[in-house]
């Protein structure tokens, strides 16, 4: 299947307009660091010297996986559907930061194994009730794959109707921290036993059985695919929520929007979308090295430079709202200080 994507990197031709504004603002040159960075990156994103941050919107998708009857979680599967609902209620960490930085929360079951339709706030794109279990079999189809890359497509272009040109991405899904370690390991060709971590919280006889299970599961995959393609090792092993926030990062790319990157699940997102777009990268901000094992190197192989280091595990996104005010503050750097010439104050560099 040949994804129907046409991203293309910002033009970089006013890139020397636009550091000359950051370095005439009345400040020490490069006093303001990832600041500034950030000015530039939304600038060019934007292609003016006066960005803007409208309408965030927080995607947060949900979908089970059938590698958790492995054990592979300490935490139940029943725990995704109870989040969803509490999601409704806003009693989630992720509403909590949404309210503080004004984000609209769009809450979307792509494949929770539970009947949601009694919850209005949730919106229902269901493909099925969780993946299958990739230890026997592929996570899901082609048609189901095409159609989690359709929802994340029609989700952006729900947020970019509503004026929206920043967009975080969360996921709720017991289990997607083993789909994320075997892309990690595929994607960057790092040893898989590298890539597992504890997930929710699990001990160290659980992460070793994870290990067990993961390492059979990527040895069935490469012995039946041996030459497989990056949509192939997606279909293989994502869970629904994932494959639908890799089909939102890549409208939004192509959309032009800003993608705040999340944890450690939503890292390994953006990885398969570069790999399936590589200029897909140029308009993603990579917001927090979590707490998961792995989590750091993923990073450090990608080139990203996240903005914050909190320990944060939790998912749903919470990490990119956590980094909004950060980024919302490069923004109102180059447009609100005022620079040397209207400050009447001497140029000394």
């Amino acid at each position: 299947m040949s994804l129907d994507f046409n991203i293309e990197k910002p033009d970089l031709s006013m890139k020397n307009e636009i550091q000359e504004k950051i370095d005439n603002l009345n400040k020490p040159k490069g006093s303001l660091g990832r600041l500034e960075e950030l000015a530039m990156q939304i600038c060019l994103i934007q292609q003016t010297l006066s960005p803007k941050l409208t309408a965030p919107c927080h995607l947060l998708f949900g979908g089970d996986h059938g590698i958790e009857k492995e054990g592979v979680s300490v935490s139940p599967r029943e725990v995704t559907w109870q989040q969803m609902i509490n999601f409704t209620k806003g009693g989630g960490g992720v509403n909590m930061f949404c309210r503080q930085s004004g984000f609209t929360l769009k809450i979307v079951d792509v494949g929770v194994d539970y009947d949601l339709t009694p919850y209005p706030q949730i919106i229902n794109r269901k493909i099925a009730r969780g993946t299958a279990n990739f230890l026997h079999q592929e996570a899901m189809t082609q048609p189901q794959f095409k159609k989690a890359i359709e929802i994340g497509k029609e989700l952006v272009d729900e947020a970019v109707a509503n004026n929206s040109n920043i967009i975080s991405i969360g996921e709720m899904g017991i289990a997607n921290t083993s789909p994320s370690s075997i892309w990690m390991s595929l994607f960057e060709n790092i040893p898989l036993n590298e890539c597992i971590g504890a997930g929710a919280g699990l001990n160290s006889k659980g992460v070793e059985h994870k290990k067990e299970i993961l390492s059979k599961a990527l040895e069935k995959f490469l012995k039946e695919i041996p030459n497989y393609t990056t949509e192939e090792a997606i279909r293989y092993f994502g869970g629904f929520e994932m494959v639908a926030a890799i089909g939102a990062m890549l409208r939004a790319a192509e959309k032009r929007v800003i993608i705040l990157v999340d944890g450690f699940i939503m890292s390994a997102c953006a990885l398969a979308a570069i790999k399936l777009c590589p200029a897909a990268k140029e308009y993603m901000i990579f917001c927090h090295s979590g707490d998961e094992s792995g989590h750091k190197m993923m990073l450090e192989k990608m080139g990203a430079k996240p903005l914050l280091n909190l320990g944060l595990r939790l998912g749903e996104g919470t990490g990119a709202l956590c980094a909004f005010p950060i980024i919302d503050s490069s923004v109102r750097m180059i447009n609100q200080m005022n620079n040397f010439e209207n400050a009447n104050i001497t140029k000394y560099f």
